[in-house]
């Protein structure tokens, strides 16, 4: 899986924040276009370059779009990566899913959830195939920190693939 993640920080199109009133309210401090840059990780990446939340489909998905930009990495990664992650709820009352694509044909599938204020975790099943992942955001005063972690099968802990920290710019 050593290109899973190349950019999962950057983006390619802002848009004005949008309504993230009722049930999107958990996920007002993503909105925006953040400008980030990678500071560790097991993927030995170095880059920089930005990530757009924004609700689409008449607020129905919170979507990400994100592409890598002025990348650095070991020789078997990929530095043009692209992806995008959808959030949406199946039915009201049940809880928020995410789905990931990537151009390297990789799907993970999450459940989402909020451990604190400004702060989201999307997490894979354990039981699917491969390692299990877990992606998460934290708005800790103008700075947004995200991490991708994996756990292989049979470990008891998340290690870290890429993390990144960066700052709203619209």
């Amino acid at each position: 899986m050593k290109n899973l993640i190349g950019a999962l920080l950057f983006l390619t199109s802002g848009l004005p924040a949008q309504n993230t009133s009722g049930p999107w309210k958990p996920f007002e401090f993503l909105i925006g276009t953040w400008e980030a840059k990678t500071m560790g990780g097991s993927a030995e990446a170095a880059g920089s370059g930005d990530y757009t939340f924004q609700m689409e489909l008449k607020d129905h998905v919170l979507a990400r779009h994100s592409t890598s930009s002025g990348c650095n990495g070991p020789q078997d990664f990929d530095c043009l990566h692209g992806d995008l992650l959808y959030v949406y709820k199946d039915a009201p009352g049940l809880p928020y899913k995410a789905i990931y694509f990537d151009n390297e044909g990789h799907v993970i599938r999450y459940d989402v959830s909020f451990p604190a204020t400004a702060t989201v975790v999307f997490l894979s099943a354990a039981s699917q195939p491969g390692p299990q992942y877990r992606l998460s955001y934290e708005l800790k005063g103008a700075t947004m920190h995200g991490k991708f972690q994996m756990r292989m099968a049979g470990a008891t802990d998340f290690k870290s693939y890429l993390e990144w920290s960066g700052k709203k710019v619209r």
